[in-house]
């Protein structure tokens, strides 16, 4: 199930975080001031004239991005990714008219879309939510071409970080691991009882046994209802993401963009945190997060720029993700090693599907075979 990023597309405020990643609500609350207080202090250091905004890019290409990255300087990148770097894996958007997981919900009945992934319908109607999940469930998908992207930024000790608005877990497939991550929006990898006294934990095996066999999965200990850690409305952001990104941004050498609309807040504020002189390059389907008229009169330059005189570190690809990747990593001198990546990952998770086949069709044919025998003694 691809991003609850765009689940989230017009209140992006949630996620039941584990409980180890999160503190108290004070600890939430003076996150988020310091978030308010970060965003007033860029205004008025851009009002004022106030820091440097050095040119890093020979070029405001993709060519111009790779050439920055060989030379040597470029040595902290981010990846800020959505649902654009899952599609192409089966897993549909929540928007895109027509095709967009929103646009098909009539089956459910709801009282509107995105009551799907609101927690107070969820708690009095779980059966749309799960019934979804039983059709979007993690497992059934392979990463992406643009997944393995980032996987090989991380084997060549590029990527601090990848932020992800997606809850289908195929960063975590591809071969990123927790400390890689920060799931802004939650992910299925796990679940948690949803009452307050209780907070069970529990794994994706367990949650994907619950599904698949239609129950509707309630916690061991208190019977209340389980619900993935993914963000629902309703739910607040994990206090890893604003104090990660607190940590990282500042450090950014590259800001990669990939697969979102950049229309959700916080994530899409995330944009603004990198250094006046860092490069931002966006690959996707059109131009996202570009300033707001009415910031660009106060001098507030956060949103990105890529066709005005003044633009000077912002690039836009348009492509799909998978195609951005594989021009991107040719330019790079990655191409060859990137396809080899995919070809060879994809085959693991072929052969372990048939593993997983063969050992079903094996149990069945024990038990067809017991039967019998049973009826004679």
């Amino acid at each position: 199930m691809s991003d609850a990023s765009e689940h989230l597309t017009e209140e992006e405020e949630v996620i039941a975080p584990e409980p180890e990643d999160q503190s108290d609500d004070s600890s939430g609350d003076e996150a988020a001031g310091d978030t308010e207080m970060d965003f007033l202090r860029n205004l008025f250091s851009s009002s004022l004239g106030l820091g440097s905004a050095d040119k890093v890019l020979d070029e405001l290409t993709l060519e111009g991005v790779a050439e920055y990255i060989k030379s040597g300087k470029c040595e902290n990148i981010i990846c800020m990714v959505g649902a654009g770097i899952s599609t192409s894996a089966g897993i549909p958007d929540f928007r895109s008219p027509g095709t967009g997981l929103y646009a098909n919900l009539q089956k459910y009945k709801l009282p509107y879309p995105e009551a799907i992934f609101q927690i107070d319908y969820f708690k009095k109607h779980p059966e749309p939510f799960f019934a979804l999940a039983k059709e979007l469930y993690p497992g059934q998908f392979k990463p992406t071409l643009c997944h393995y992207f980032i996987k090989l930024l991380k084997d060549k000790g590029y990527l601090r970080r990848c932020y992800t608005q997606n809850i289908d877990t195929l960063e975590r497939v591809a071969g990123l691991e927790g400390d890689d991550l920060i799931e802004a929006h939650g992910t299925f990898y796990t679940s948690h009882c949803v009452s307050f006294s209780c907070r069970q934990k529990y794994n994706l095996d367990w949650m994907r046994d619950k599904i698949f066999s239609e129950d509707i999965p309630r916690c061991d200990k208190c019977k209340s209802l389980v619900k993935p850690d993914i963000v629902f409305f309703g739910e607040s952001l994990p206090v890893r993401f604003f104090t990660s990104m607190k940590m990282d941004f500042p450090r950014c050498d590259l800001l990669l963009i990939m697969g979102t609309s950049l229309q959700v807040q916080p994530f899409a504020g995330l944009v603004g945190r990198v250094s006046k002189s860092c490069p931002r390059l966006l690959i996707n389907m059109e131009k996202a997060g570009q300033a707001d008229p009415l910031f660009g009169l106060v001098g507030f330059g956060g949103g990105m720029d890529f066709d005005t005189d003044k633009a000077y570190r912002d690039v836009a690809h348009i492509s799909t993700c998978d195609d951005g990747c594989l021009a991107f990593a040719e330019l790079l001198g990655w191409k060859a090693e990137l396809e080899e990546l995919v070809k060879q990952e994809h085959a693991k998770i072929d052969s372990l599907a048939e593993q997983e086949k063969a050992g079903e069709s094996e149990g069945a044919a024990a038990e067809g075979s017991a039967a019998p025998e049973q009826e004679k003694e």
